[in-house]
């Protein structure tokens, strides 16, 4: 997933024209041994790029990798052991930190947002509410916290929003008439279309999407567009979204919905704590 590239496009962010502390303070090729050390306790991502990173301005650096990605960790448990040049250990160490902690930290937000509705069938989703340049990396920490992914990008599902249905302003169904115009325009791809009340609900469902994305509906409204969706006995997924937290997600997932999808496991993600300490 990572290219060498892009460390390097990283590291030289960073370095550029070189390292002039490492450089005034470290005046030979000594080798050192360095640990990532967790702690607090969270779910990892992205270990595989300690190795990546610290290869490229190293090549004969040896790291043992103790844990992996997707599990979650305690407190104080030893990340991974680096041994290699003393200087490319500390040109390396921010750029693999600031990558490992922020790759862990979606995890673990969204391992946490898992656990709240585990007692439903809900799933927890992802938004495109990504860092640019970022989206395939932060989508994979959310796989990696036990999330799925929503759409990548613009390309590989249809989202027919409020401001695709002011085109369609003038039909008698517009959420029908756009779905109808999305099939029409590529098949098999997947359909979701956002309504805002039980009303447009009801106009959506006549068009069968694959998902009708229930947009900030307290949860009794959720319940009763699920059992509309029951009784009409249509295959349509319901997905509830917009302004969810995990202190409101667990009552969310209660009223029935297949899906939510919450942007703030990736748009306010807090980095997990880990540090990189040089052995003596």
């Amino acid at each position: 997933m990572l290219t060498d590239q892009q460390i390097r496009d990283w590291l030289n962010e960073d370095i550029q024209s070189g390292d002039i502390t490492s450089q005034a303070l470290i005046k030979d090729d000594k080798k050192t041994k360095a640990e990532f050390i967790l702690k607090e306790e969270g779910v990892l991502c992205g270990i595989e790029s300690i190795e990546k990173i610290f290869n490229v301005l190293d090549e004969k650096a040896s790291i043992v990798l103790h844990t992996e990605d997707s599990i979650l960790y305690e407190k104080g448990t030893k990340i991974a052991t680096v041994e290699g040049n003393y200087k490319a250990l500390l040109q390396a160490e921010r750029t693999s930190l600031n990558l490992l902690q922020h790759l862990s930290g979606i995890a673990t937000g969204t391992h946490k947002y898992v656990n709240q509705v585990k007692h439903t069938s809900a799933k927890i989703y992802d938004t495109r509410k990504t860092t640019p340049g970022f989206r395939e990396l932060e989508k994979w920490a959310v796989r990696c916290g036990g999330g799925c992914n929503h759409r990548m990008g613009l390309y590989d599902q249809f989202l027919i929003k409020e401001n695709h249905l002011q085109y369609y302003i003038k039909e008698s169904n517009r959420f029908k008439a756009a779905i109808e115009d999305a099939r029409q325009y590529k098949m098999n791809t997947k359909i979701i279309i956002e309504v805002e009340n039980l009303e447009e609900f009801a106009q959506a469902l006549q068009g069968e999407p694959d998902v009708i994305l229930l947009d900030n509906m307290p949860p009794n409204d959720l319940r009763k567009a699920v059992a509309l969706r029951d009784d009409n006995r249509a295959q349509t997924q319901c997905e509830a979204s917009g302004g969810i937290n995990i202190e409101t997600i667990t009552a969310v997932a209660e009223s029935g919905v297949d899906r939510i999808s919450v942007g703030a496991i990736t748009h306010s993600a807090k980095n997990l704590d880990i540090s990189l300490l040089i052995e003596n």
